[in-house]
């Protein structure tokens, strides 16, 4: 594909009469953050970026180091479908700068180029595949979510002819505006949960359609009335949501799969076994990123088909990390099944990428697989570690942790920890509606 240029985005913005532009960015918690100008401010963007202030900014700067720029990324170029007419309006996806040009690595689509980098220096390139899966809810009379399924009783892959099978298709033509290849849609396992899934491609360009992806579902659901919601476990009783992701590596110098190998049973190479025994080995760690709300843990419980046990198979369900099927060597890949769909894609990828690049590395080794059914025997368990059960102890695993640390950079893991740590003292303090009810009239 074609690298978009300035005299590209100029003349498309003059035909389609374009009158706006947003200039989108990440906060470290996966929070779009958006700074809109006129359009008659477009050549200068181009050409010399935009000044603003970081320290509003969740973990960017202090107020005494605020002055950083954002430069549009030009390849992210696309016209907003559903703000038209007089105030239409397109979006640039940005990176990040400090003053003195320097990439700021508080910003976390940095973070991700960085741990690409170090990929690249090993002769590798990291593709990812995320399958976002989240949940249409009504609303009330003032737009506030109802947290309950109301408007199917669908399953899995069911046909089904409900207002949520026609908000899906509307948004899928919204993310083809935005240059997001959609590839399949389905109803998921629980009522009013639904999936999208969207094409395997490198690792900054998938973070950023993912980031895209839930601003896009989130504005089609809301002109329909429904709010799409991707809180990991937003009703007890029935699954959660997760963000499997599929990944592979990619040789810089012939472009193959670098994961294949077609004389091992699973299909898998020896730099493959060695980065899913690194993943395995920080994947407590890794949770504070990939499962980043308390709600997360919420979700990674038994019988929900979400892991619980550090492990990885084929067949078995049950296992972080499974290993699909193949049917041609580019295709081997891991499937990585405890991140949730609130997780900052840029951190996930980048702290997925690191660690499994120590088992590289480190040419760690990769214990047997677990193919029985691990909530059922506990045989097959007795060997296995467990993931977090709750944020503070992700937060615990990851404060002894050197590679995640390392994924995030100094100025990022100070800021993303302290904001975990605060999230966490909120909910011990707080006192919910279970309590009361389980209490008051007691005691």
């Amino acid at each position: 594909m074609a690298k978009a240029t300035c005299e590209d985005i100029t003349r498309i913005c003059h035909d389609e009469q374009v009158r706006f532009l947003h200039l989108q960015f990440s906060d470290i918690l996966g929070m779009i953050k958006n700074i809109t100008v006129p359009i008659n401010q477009l050549s200068r963007i181009l050409d010399e970026g935009l000044w603003f202030d970081g320290s509003s900014i969740q973990g960017f700067a202090r107020i005494s180091e605020s002055d950083m720029f954002l430069f549009p990324d030009l390849d992210t170029f696309a016209i907003i479908p559903w703000q038209n007419g007089e105030h239409k309006t397109a979006r640039l996806i940005c990176d990040v700068f400090t003053p003195d040009g320097v990439d700021f690595m508080g910003s976390p689509r940095n973070v991700l180029k960085a741990a690409l980098r170090e990929a690249e220096e090993l002769g590798y390139d990291y593709q990812v595949g995320p399958e976002l899966e989240f949940f249409l809810f009504e609303t009330d009379d003032s737009g506030t979510p109802i947290p309950r399924p109301t408007h199917d009783q669908a399953g899995y892959f069911d046909a089904s002819s409900d207002r949520g099978m026609l908000v899906r298709q509307e948004m899928s033509a919204a993310l083809d505006a935005f240059g997001i290849e959609v590839q399949a849609e389905h109803h998921e396992s629980a009522p009013s949960q639904h999936e999208i899934d969207f094409r395997y491609g490198p690792a900054v360009p998938t973070a950023d359609a993912a980031l895209t992806f839930r601003y896009v579902l989130k504005a089609i659901a809301q002109q329909r009335g429904l709010y799409a919601t991707f809180m990991p476990k937003p009703v007890a009783g029935i699954a959660g949501s997760g963000m499997h992701v599929h990944q592979s590596l990619s040789s810089l110098s012939t472009g193959k799969n670098v994961f294949a190998d077609s004389a091992d049973k699973y299909g898998l190479s020896r730099v493959a076994r060695s980065f899913l025994a690194g993943q395995l080995k920080h994947a407590r760690a890794m949770a504070v990123v990939l499962a980043p709300l308390v709600n997360s843990y919420k979700r990674l419980v038994a019988g929900y088909e979400a892991p619980v046990y550090v492990s990885w198979a084929r067949i078995n369900r049950s296992a972080l990390i499974r290993i699909p099927r193949a049917k041609t060597p580019e295709a081997v890949r891991l499937e990585l099944r405890c991140p949730d769909p609130a997780c900052n894609p840029y951190l996930a990828f980048a702290v997925m990428l690191k660690c499994g690049l120590d088992g590289i590395k480190n040419d760690l080794p990769l214990p047997e697989p677990s193919e029985e059914d691990l909530y059922e025997s506990a045989w097959a368990r007795q060997s296995l570690s467990v993931l977090p059960g709750s944020l503070k102890e992700a937060i615990d695993a990851a404060c002894e942790d050197t590679v995640v640390q390392d994924a995030l950079g100094p100025h990022v893991w100070e800021r993303y920890i302290d904001a975990k740590l605060q999230e966490w003292d909120s909910y011990r303090l707080a006192v919910t509606r279970w309590e009361l009810d389980r209490y008051l009239a007691i005691y």
